[in-house]
């Protein structure tokens, strides 16, 4: 498979890669509901129960549901587009770095790296919007 082949490929495995990276900080929330008693009949409101790196983990996974719709969006229009360019693949993967870590730090409680990680995450959405919608009006000529 050449460069070629592969690249809208790159478009698909990152939505897939963002997917499965929305559910990973919930791993932590199950672990620390069970920890403090599962309560079926009101789940939410175990949410103040929770410890600190608990609730971070949950707001993590809250905000990756969000992030989550607007790169899927972006990385479906490149691979609809056709787009084919070193910084289109560059800012899907970036964003799945970035998002990975996004998580870490937010669970870790280091609010500078989180919040850098969350604009490296929306300028990469962005970048895919801007290079699809150049793609669909034949204006590109990235590398």
């Amino acid at each position: 498979m050449n460069s070629s082949q592969l690249t809208p490929a790159v478009f698909l495995y990152c939505i897939a890669a963002a997917a499965v990276l929305i559910y990973l900080p919930f791993v932590l929330v199950a672990y620390a509901r069970m920890r403090v008693g599962l309560d079926l009949a009101a789940p939410r409101a175990m949410f103040d129960k929770l410890p600190p790196y608990a609730q971070r983990a949950n707001w993590a996974h809250q905000n990756s549901l969000e992030a989550f719709m607007i790169f899927a969006a972006a990385a479906l229009m490149a691979y609809v587009t056709g787009l084919n360019s070193l910084p289109a693949v560059g800012s899907a993967i970036a964003f799945v770095i970035a998002r990975s870590l996004y998580c870490v730090f937010y669970i870790a409680n280091v609010p500078i790296a989180r919040s850098l990680m969350f604009a490296i995450g929306s300028l990469c959405s962005g970048t895919l919007y801007i290079l699809s919608i150049l793609q669909a009006n034949g204006s590109t000529s990235l590398p």
